[in-house]
């Protein structure tokens, strides 16, 4: 089943990205190369896609997983969650309807 994984960042939370981003993305990759991932990114904190200084105000991720409780626990392992980007983590099942 597909599991929506929204994350809320802490405020000034662009420095601490920056540094665990390559472990974030190494988990990314290994999901993507599973055949798992449907979509990943982050929330700009302001209306670009690259917001510079302004940074981010979160993620979302859609992914396939067992059950609840494995996309919870991937969730919560996360390298952005440990380095204190993250102040919230909301792990949903997900029902795709479009793209087909």
């Amino acid at each position: 089943m597909l599991y929506a994984i929204i994350s809320e960042d802490v405020d000034g939370s662009l420095s601490r990205r920056q540094a665990s981003r390559p472990a974030h993305l190494e988990r990314l990759q290994a999901l993507q190369d599973q055949g798992r991932l449907i979509l990943a990114g982050p929330h700009p904190a302001i209306d670009s896609d690259n917001p510079g200084e302004a940074g981010f105000t979160g993620s979302l991720v859609v992914a396939e997983f067992a059950c609840l409780q494995d996309a919870q626990t991937w969730a919560d392992t996360d390298p952005y969650l440990a380095a204190g980007v993250y102040a919230r983590v909301t792990v949903k099942p997900f029902k795709q309807v479009f793209p087909q």
